[in-house]
């Protein structure tokens, strides 16, 4: 059969018959026909998306007019549709920007913006209303209030798909008891299906907002989370420019064409963040050594060398010979002053380059013309320039000897150092202008020796010899000085573009302020988990920001463990980006990816296989703020694999479970110490009372006894002859500071130190001691006769401590 492909070019016309049917396509259509891409791929996965999206929404609305956040969803049920609304306590939305708000995809504010936010591409909320008309007919209905105003504004509107523009169906004053704020009503075709999904999503924003106060009302259940007591908005962020490290090549070349500054100095200063003027020159200078390259130095005989009978030493004479013979029509005298001025010149080098020669003859011929009265020329000056060049790099080879010799180890023999140091030597000369070449080319020269010496010699120059032999020759070479191109021509010269930004990625830059970021910050990470689990311990990290594409990021870790948490089946892994829960794809994700590559069994968690994600009474949070997260897709569910990032992730992850691993090390050991106390109070009574039998005296008292065996703090308490007397006991190596409290039920006087408290006719009289190890400590308070006394001791763990009263 034939293809229709195959016919192509037969018929005359086809070409502009197929160019007829190519036509533009709108955002608004791609994706009503690709709604996946979006999270909108089934009717449960579709709620918890809207849902998401609105309530992002909300958030940075409310923090972005410093207010902290009221939301209220509600889920309805409407027909054979689902009724979405969500309301928050925002500033409002304007009656020009509500239609481009909701009815027009990548319409936002924040695209452009180099700051944290958690939408920034201006899909997600119109992307819901898309779904929304697609798949029930019916335009979103928002009404938004700003401050101020008397009446909330109300629109019906939908999007045509063809333009990616709103149609608004209604418009109208209404009323609306909220001061302030946004609601958003949505029918669409849906199911609960993803319940769990979608609580998981409310809950975990209230633990990465504790600041959040959140409303979730469905159908048969309520829920509310109520802000943690405290806390406040996130710090307020301010936009940044990029950061030197990990822009991309076409990102540089459209910066260097949209930039004001002429000069690469100018342009690197105010494009980027962190690059001051000598951050600008540090990158100038390593942008000229891959530009440009560098130069080779070789050494140089001067008048000043050691001299033998009186006569200048060879290599100064040669250097002589050399500027008499390129200097023509000039009288001896001239000529000798200027091979002096010359030789004074170049006295100050060890080792010149050709530029170095360039100088020194320019500085030498204005010090002779000033002397003598002769002026030396450009042609004179280029004559001795080539000619003492000549001179210098006559002999290249033993120059190179000595650094070859450096750095190469010593099983070389002299004949290996020798044939190799002749072959680099070789590479330079007409192929390489005034020795001039950059590092790549450099190391270039020295395999290809190594390569032939290995071949000719039959000798063994490894890779590490290479590699040394290439530093030190490096470091020898001088760097130009020629003036670097305008940003213009840069931007022009895709070579001298991708020097700009090696020598960009190659200076240590200062790493990127963190005021465009708001991380949740480790206080508040755990108050979020305190408030939404109970456990039994907590933890929390936040690393210092690093750089991925330009974009600063910082990543924090959370762990809770114990408690009401599960013990069954792998913990709970909650992944944010920019304070969003990332509900889906978690095994796609490179959180989830980073965490199973971590040896768990090393922090006291149970990791079958000894990979994946580990088992226990855990939940494990990860979240990472950026300018730009790089996401694996438009829906947002995961994070690409990002070496920098997962690297940033295992570091935080590691530094909180360093904690639980302290603390489950502990609780083991009180394990122990508690198993063994037990034993020893089971035993000693029986051999107190056999000993009190065999010696026919009173019973032992055998808290004072189990305290020193065990090492405890003993704390005991006595009421007699109208005194309380509070003996605290240290049997243990280290410090103990105390906090007991006497619950007194008369009121006490005369205390010898702490205070008291009366309350509901009994009285707390609180001591706070420091006892040192081995040390005791008495503590008093005079009381009525007949008083009664309960003690409460904290400050040691209750396995260490023994209280007898």
């Amino acid at each position: 059969m034939t293809s229709f492909q195959s016919t192509l070019g037969e018929e005359e016309g086809i070409a502009e018959e197929l160019a007829e049917s190519q036509r533009e396509i709108s955002i608004a259509e791609f994706f009503e026909k690709n709604k996946h891409m979006l999270g909108f791929d089934s009717g449960a996965r579709g709620l918890v998306t809207a849902v998401k999206e609105a309530v992002d929404n909300a958030l940075d609305a409310t923090e972005e007019a410093g207010i902290l956040p009221d939301i209220y969803v509600e889920i309805q049920e409407s027909g054979d549709y689902y009724r979405l609304i969500v309301e928050d306590n925002g500033p409002g939305i304007t009656k020009e920007q509500v239609p481009k708000v909701f009815g027009k995809l990548l319409y936002g504010s924040r695209f452009h913006a180099r700051e944290q936010s958690r939408g920034q591409q201006g899909i997600g909320i119109s992307a819901a209303v898309l779904y929304s008309q697609l798949t029930s007919g019916t335009p979103a209905k928002i009404t938004s209030r700003t401050k101020g105003s008397e009446t909330a504004k109300y629109f019906e509107l939908t999007i045509d798909t063809d333009s990616n523009e709103p149609v608004i169906q209604d418009e109208a004053e209404t009323t609306w008891e909220r001061s302030q704020g946004t609601r958003i009503e949505l029918e669409m075709e849906a199911n609960m299906r993803a319940r769990s999904q979608l609580h998981d999503y409310v809950k975990h924003t209230a633990v990465v907002n504790p600041h959040a106060r959140l409303e979730l009302r469905e159908p048969n259940d309520h829920f509310k989370f109520e802000r943690a007591e405290g806390a406040e908005l996130p710090a307020e962020t301010e936009e940044i420019r990029p950061h030197p490290h990990g822009v991309e090549l076409g990102t540089v070349i459209k910066m260097l064409n949209a930039t004001d500054s002429h000069s690469l100095r100018g342009f690197l200063q105010e494009e980027f963040t962190r690059v001051g003027a000598k951050t600008a020159d540090s990158i100038l200078d390593a942008f000229r050594d891959r530009h440009y390259g560098r130069e080779m130095s070789w050494s140089v005989a001067t008048t000043e060398s050691s001299r033998d009978g009186g006569g200048e030493a060879a290599g100064a004479s040669g250097l002589r010979d050399a500027v008499t013979d390129a200097v023509s029509n000039k009288s001896g005298a001239d000529t000798d002053a200027f091979a002096d001025a010359l030789s004074d010149e170049l006295a100050e080098f060890d080792r010149v380059s050709f530029t170095d020669i360039e100088n020194a003859v320019a500085a030498a011929a204005d010090d002779a013309s000033e002397t003598t009265g002769t002026t030396f020329g450009e042609t004179v000056r280029e004559n001795v320039v080539d000619a003492v060049w000549a001179v210098v790099t006559a002999n290249r080879d033993d120059d190179l000897y000595g650094f070859v010799d450096d750095a190469t180890s010593v099983q070389k023999d002299d004949a290996t150092v020798a044939g190799l140091a002749r072959r680099i030597g070789e590479k330079f000369g007409d192929d390489t202008p005034r020795d001039r070449l950059v590092r790549d080319d450099l190391r270039q020269f020295v395999v290809r020796a190594a390569e032939t010496t290995e071949d000719v010699d039959d000798a063994t120059v490894g890779e590490t010899s290479r590699e040394n032999i290439t530093d030190r020759l490096w470091e020898a070479m001088r760097r130009v000085e020629d003036d670097v191109p305008l940003a213009r021509e840069v931007a022009s010269d895709r070579d001298a573009a991708r020097d700009l930004l090696d020598a960009m990625t190659t200076v240590d830059v200062i790493a990127p302020p963190t005021n465009c970021l708001a991380p949740i910050t480790p206080d508040l990470i755990e108050a979020g988990l305190r408030k939404e689990f109970d456990a039994d311990f907590y933890a929390a990290a936040t690393r210092d920001a690093d750089v991925h594409g330009g974009d600063p990021f910082v990543v924090e870790a959370g762990i809770a463990y114990g408690g009401d948490i599960p013990a069954d089946g792998t913990v709970q892994l909650m992944r944010f980006a920019n304070r969003v829960p990332l509900v889906y794809q978690r095994g796609a994700c490179a959180t989830t990816q980073t965490l199973k590559q971590i040896g768990w069994r090393n922090y006291g968690l149970d990791q079958p296989g000894g990979s994946g994600l580990p088992s226990g009474p855990c939940v494990i949070l990860v979240h990472v703020a950026s300018t730009n997260v790089p996401f694996t897709s438009e829906s947002k569910d995961a994070l690409a694999s990002v070496p920098a990032i997962e690297d940033e992730i295992e570091l935080a992850v590691r530094e909180a479970a360093r904690d639980l691993k302290s603390y489950l090390n502990k609780k083991r050991s009180m394990q122990k110490r508690r198993e063994k106390q037990n034993v020893i109070a089971d035993i000693l009574p029986k051999m107190a009372r056999k000993v009190s039998e065999m010696t026919e005296r009173d019973d032992l008292v055998i808290e004072d006894s189990l305290a020193r065996i065990m090492n405890n703090v003993l704390v005991e308490s006595e009421v007699e002859d109208g005194a309380l007397t509070v003996t605290v006991e240290n049997h243990a190596d280290a410090n103990a500071d105390l906090d007991v409290t006497a619950i007194v039920d008369a009121e006490p006087t005369d205390l010898s130190a702490g205070s008291v408290v009366e309350m509901d006719g009994e009285y707390f009289v609180t001591w706070e001691p420091t006892v040192s190890g081995g040390e005791d400590a008495t503590l008093t308070a005079s009381v009525p006769d007949g008083a009664e006394c309960e003690l409460s001791v904290d400050g040691v763990e209750a396995e260490k401590l023994t209280v007898n009263q």
